[in-house]
């Protein structure tokens, strides 16, 4: 399978982000496809935790990687779970209102109890198969 990359955290480009992703999961792998598809100005690069020094790049054990998206900013700011996604969703629309949103209260635990629900299920998702199978 090709690794799912996007040119990222170039000078001149407006908020790029690198997302942490897991490979071996179906679901991770269908949603940094989708956004591989939708990112037409390369701000997003989506990367598997899977590769060597990844995790420590992002600050993270295998562990923390597993559990949850990691995401780090032009900023070198880390944004973890559903901020994770909204920082990826930032970088791709090019704005930081999806951050912005998530920060509004009540938002953030809305979104992040949906993000833990959608983790739970991942399984039945598209584009399952892998170690996501066995959830």
């Amino acid at each position: 399978m090709p690794a799912v990359t996007v040119p990222g955290r170039s000078r001149g480009r407006p908020y790029p982000v690198e997302l942490l992703y897991d490979r071996d999961c179906g679901f991770c792998v269908w949603c940094a496809r989708w956004l591989a598809r939708l990112d037409r100005h390369g701000r997003v690069t989506a990367t598997p935790l899977q590769t060597r020094g990844a995790p420590e790049r992002f600050g993270v054990s295998v562990d923390e990687a597993l559990e949850q998206a990691w995401a780090l900013d032009a900023d070198g700011r880390r944004h973890a779970g559903a901020g994770a996604i909204d920082a990826a969703l930032s970088a791709l629309l090019g704005t930081r209102i999806p951050l912005r949103v998530y920060r509004i209260p009540g938002i953030r635990q809305l979104q992040d109890a949906l993000y833990r629900l959608v983790a739970r299920n991942r399984h039945r998702l598209p584009g399952r198969g892998g170690s996501c199978a066995v959830g």
